[in-house]
């Protein structure tokens, strides 16, 4: 399991507002339960660890701390996949789990906006927007399979049904 604690937000939207963020920390109240380790007398060893995990439940009940197992990280990581954050890695841990290299879902709705340029909405939640000028040959539908995939210098390229890829940005 791993724990975020509030630093961890904050590390997050640092991340999202393209600040620096600050190197994360292990929470307080973790730190505070793993000391108690160290206690040599049983009682008072007990009596540490009881004091701890009370103020770990206390903390992950009022959101000062939050605890996810590395599903609920793989997630996190898929629903934010498109999205320029260079600190997710430190946010989530060092749980060296697979980069996300492209995500599959399917089509909520897609508007054409200008220029034949599109947004689209896909299931996940996830928006996207056209953002070369290159045609969409058929016209996308509800249900349409999509696939969204990493391209070359941080772009991406999205391909609905049987369309060729455009390039487009998360919203």
């Amino acid at each position: 399991m791993s724990f975020i604690s509030g630093l961890a937000a904050a590390a997050a939207i640092a991340a999202l507002s393209g600040q620096a963020a600050p190197p994360q920390e292990r929470a307080g109240t973790l730190s505070r339960l793993t000391a108690c380790r160290a206690i040599v007398d049983s009682a008072a060893r007990l009596g540490c660890y009881d004091a701890a995990v009370s103020a770990l439940d206390s903390a992950e009940r009022q959101g000062e701390v939050v605890v996810m197992d590395r599903a609920q990280i793989g997630e996190a990581r898929r629903q934010l996949f498109g999205f320029e954050m260079p600190a997710l890695p430190r946010l989530f841990g060092a749980d060296n789990a697979a980069e996300i290299d492209s995500i599959e879902t399917t089509l909520q709705s897609a508007s054409e906006v200008a220029d034949n340029r599109w947004v689209f909405r896909l299931a996940d939640g996830g928006v996207w927007r056209q953002i070369d000028s290159d045609p969409i040959r058929h016209r996308p539908r509800p249900g349409d399979a999509v696939r969204v995939r990493k391209a070359t210098m941080g772009s991406f390229l999205m391909t609905v049904g049987g369309s060729r890829a455009v390039r487009v940005r998360r919203q």
